[in-house]
C-alpha cells in the first residue's frame, strides 16, 4: 500500500484528522470524546497520512510547541504498514523545523519498548489516563536522526 504523509493545520484538516482518531481512540480504545478532543488541537502541528489511491485518511499525529508528541493513530487495516514509524519521522522533523530542545510522549504502558527503539526514556513514574497506565517517555532532539527513521519505511 502507497501512502502520502503531509503536515496538515488544524482548521482545514480536522475532519479528517477526528476521523481517524474517532475510530481508533474513541470507538477501539473506548476514550471519551471529551478527552480525546481537546483545546491542544488548535495549537499544534498536525500530520495526516492518507491512502495514495483512494486519498482516505489512515493515520495521524501531533507535536506541541512544548515538545509533546501525542495523538498518533493509525486504523487497524494499515497497521502492518508501519505508517506510525512515518508519522514519527514526520513528527520528528517538524521537532528539528521547531528547534525543539527535547521531545516527549505520555504513552500506555505496553509501548514503552516501542518508543525506546526510538530513543525515548523513561521518566517519573507511571500513571493512570482515560483508565490506562501511562508513562512519560522523552529524548533529547539531538539523539534522534530522521534520516534513519525515514529509512527504515
Amino acid at each position: 500500500m502507497s501512502y502520502t504523509v503531509s503536515r496538515v493545520q488544524w482548521e482545514q484538516a480536522a475532519p479528517l484528522l477526528k476521523n481517524v482518531r474517532e475510530k481508533v481512540f474513541v470507538y477501539e480504545w473506548r476514550i471519551p470524546k471529551s478527552i480525546e478532543f481537546d483545546r491542544k488541537d488548535h495549537f499544534a502541528n498536525h500530520v495526516l497520512a492518507c491512502h495514495d489511491k483512494t486519498q482516505e485518511p489512515i493515520g495521524t499525529g501531533r507535536i506541541l510547541s512544548s515538545g509533546e508528541i501525542s495523538r498518533i493513530a493509525v486504523i487497524r487495516s494499515c497497521r502492518k504498514d508501519h505508517v506510525d514509524r512515518v508519522i514519527l519521522q514526520k513528527l520528528f522533523t517538524i521537532a528539528h523545523e521547531m528547534k525543539l530542545k527535547e521531545i516527549f510522549i505520555y504513552c500506555p504502558l505496553e509501548a514503552t519498548d516501542y518508543f525506546r527503539k526510538f530513543n525515548f526514556d523513561t521518566t517519573g513514574t507511571v500513571f493512570m489516563e482515560a483508565g490506562m497506565p501511562r508513562q512519560k517517555m522523552t529524548c533529547p532532539i539531538n539523539e534522534i536522526s530522521v534520516a534513519k527513521y525515514y529509512l527504515s519505511h
